[in-house]
């Protein structure tokens, strides 16, 4: 008697990223800045700076294919992934399934209301899409003031940008209003060969810890528009920017007299904290 060994259909690959690929026919979206985890060593590193206990609720804005997201949701309280292509459902809810304390919301994170998230996230944990990357973290800290912490894989340049100091060519707006409610630092860089597609740019995990509330509306206009023509003198640009008023240019001089800054100088030359002394003058 001859025995018959059943064969399987297909063999799929044991890293799960790969394996939902193959398995939901998934092919990454260039548009979408779709970069998937596959070096499950990433993972530990990532979790490891999150610092998660059971009391956290996480948010991690672009699922993907799950991997992070099944790593994490045993680490906290609840988990909440947000995913705006619709193709990748299927996966994640392959990766989420087994999972009791996960929601999934299929959605756009530039558009979903994140305050009405239940229960309220106190950490974001993601890999983010690229083209939006300093966006969301700028929103979380805006919307999300309960959020305590941040661990984001972003582009080398943006994790520049948010760190950045005082003088530095990659300090701007984004800089001042990150660090405004939060102490910012690039955690380490990270291979290109832990995605796939492998990405033509390289990789950051950045951290940001809250140190207060986010800044009101009036100062994010401040900073956006000194910054909006960064190589001219603070007051021009605000003027130029169409910020404050006729006499903004002159407000402005007198305020920076008052803060014992120079008259010409430029928005990159000021820290948070004399931004948000600006303010104060220029709303006396």
């Amino acid at each position: 008697m001859i025995a018959v060994v059943e064969q399987p259909e297909r063999d799929l690959p044991v890293q799960p990223s790969l394996r939902r690929m193959r398995e939901f026919s998934v092919r990454p979206k260039h548009d979408l800045g779709q970069n998937f985890l596959i070096d499950s060593n990433i993972l530990g590193v990532i979790d490891r700076l999150a610092e998660l206990s059971e009391d956290d609720v996480v948010l991690e804005i672009g699922g993907g294919l799950g991997v992070l997201s099944e790593h994490l949701a045993p680490l906290c309280g609840h988990l909440h992934v947000i995913e705006l292509d619709q193709a990748l459902v299927p996966a994640l809810e392959d990766a989420l399934g087994p999972l009791d304390n996960t929601t999934l919301h299929v959605g756009d994170a530039m558009v979903l209301d994140l305050v009405e998230l239940n229960p309220a996230p106190t950490k974001v944990v993601a890999n983010l899409p690229y083209g939006i990357a300093a966006t969301v973290v700028l929103r979380t800290i805006e919307l999300l003031p309960q959020v305590t912490g941040w661990v984001a894989m972003v582009q080398r340049e943006v994790g520049e940008r948010l760190a950045a100091s005082v003088g530095d060519s990659a300090y701007g707006a984004p800089s001042v209003i990150a660090q405004l409610s939060c102490e910012v630092r690039v955690a380490r860089a990270v291979s290109r060969s832990v995605f796939h597609p492998v990405p033509n740019v390289d990789s950051v995990l950045i951290t940001l810890e809250r140190t207060g509330p986010p800044p009101p509306d009036e100062l994010r206009a401040l900073v956006r528009a000194a910054f909006a023509h960064r190589r001219k003198a603070l007051p021009r640009s605000l003027a130029t920017a169409g910020y404050g008023g006729n006499q903004i240019r002159e407000r402005a001089r007198a305020a920076l007299e008052v803060l014992d800054l120079p008259l010409d100088v430029r928005a990159e030359r000021l820290t948070p904290d004399q931004f948000r002394a600006l303010l104060a003058e220029l709303q006396r």
